[in-house]
């Protein structure tokens, strides 16, 4: 791998989700050489992050595919074309050079370009707190979950109202000495139909409670219980070795919203071929916006190869738009 400073590719991704990994390999299959940006510290973008124990029913071939998996297969797709992946690295500055474009990123590395492809998804997010965790991050209180038997065996409490929430009490049920679901309201945000999956497991869930404090058995230990206010009955402890803050998340696009793009909702205008309006800059997947869009994995696929082989067109003016079928 080159080091950042002397890189230099055909397209730089930015995104490292499925939409961006799906991009690498088709760069490679078009003869591009690539390279991944991600401000996460692994690639997979949300999937990884937020839910890689979900199956996902919409992908094109697969009846069910687990998160993690989902990602592997696409991590390992591109590998055959040996991208390079900067992760754990924010694409900060953008600039147009008499070749193509340079990309500056955080620790002032510089990237050269001959396009760039945004495949950031909802951007950057970060999860909101909860309040009484302040400091117990890392000890036992996390906002995502990535290796289930790392709870394996304890006890677990899960604090939010969203879809995500209930994932993971459907994800760690199996595996946990408990699970219980504490909300602050009476009603959910998620699904009526993963509400009853979870209540038909007999999971406690309390509601219009409030965590109010987590305790370790010592000052600076492990995290041991949580404390929680409840609307009716009052004060009451759990034992608790993990807690699930899943509260939801703030998202934005950093740096990219000053880099001159057609912007709108954290979401970028492209046209059809995924161009954007800076030039040798195109974005793909649910950054990307135009009439009708349809935000699933599945369509950022499609325009993921949209984007690149226009852009081979774009530093090639010789070559076919379609290079034909990789079974050929």
């Amino acid at each position: 791998m080159s080091s950042p400073e002397k890189l230099s590719v055909d397209v730089l991704i930015i995104g490292a989700g499925p939409t961006g990994l799906f991009a690498a390999y088709y760069a490679g299959f078009r003869g591009l050489s690539m390279a991944v940006v991600d401000s996460l510290p692994e690639a997979g973008g949300q999937v990884t992050a937020m839910y890689p124990e979900k199956m996902i029913y919409d992908v094109a071939g697969f009846p069910a595919v687990r998160g993690r998996d989902l990602i592997k297969g696409l991590v390992e797709q591109a590998a055959q074309w040996d991208p390079t992946y900067l992760l754990g690295r924010k694409a900060v500055g953008l600039e147009r050079v008499e070749d193509g474009l340079e990309v500056s990123l955080d620790g002032g590395d510089v990237v050269r370009a001959g396009a760039v492809l945004v495949t950031a998804g909802i951007g950057e997010f970060t999860p909101r707190p909860l309040p009484a965790g302040d400091g117990w991050l890392g000890r036992g209180m996390v906002h995502f979950v990535p290796a289930l038997d790392a709870h394996a065996g304890k006890h677990v409490v899960v604090v939010g109202g969203g879809d995500s929430a209930f994932d993971w009490v459907l994800a760690l049920h199996p595996i946990a000495a408990s699970v219980t679901l504490v909300h602050r309201r009476s009603r959910f945000r998620a699904a009526e139909s993963i509400v009853r999956e979870v209540r038909a497991l007999g999971v406690r869930i309390i509601t219009e409670a409030e965590v109010t404090r987590l305790r370790g058995e010592t000052e600076d230990g492990p995290l041991a219980e949580v404390e929680l206010e409840i609307k009716d009955t009052g004060r009451e402890v759990l034992p608790a070795q993990t807690v699930v803050a899943a509260l939801g998340f703030t998202a934005d696009l950093g740096p990219i919203e000053n880099w001159g793009l057609e912007i709108e909702r954290r979401s970028i205008a492209v046209d059809t071929t995924m161009a954007t309006a800076r030039e040798r800059v195109y974005a793909a997947g649910d950054v990307a916006a135009y009439p009708g869009k349809v935000k699933l994995i599945a369509t950022g696929f499609g325009e993921a190869a949209t984007a690149i082989n226009n852009i081979g067109v774009a530093l090639n003016p010789e070559a076919k738009l379609f290079p034909g079928h990789s079974s050929g």
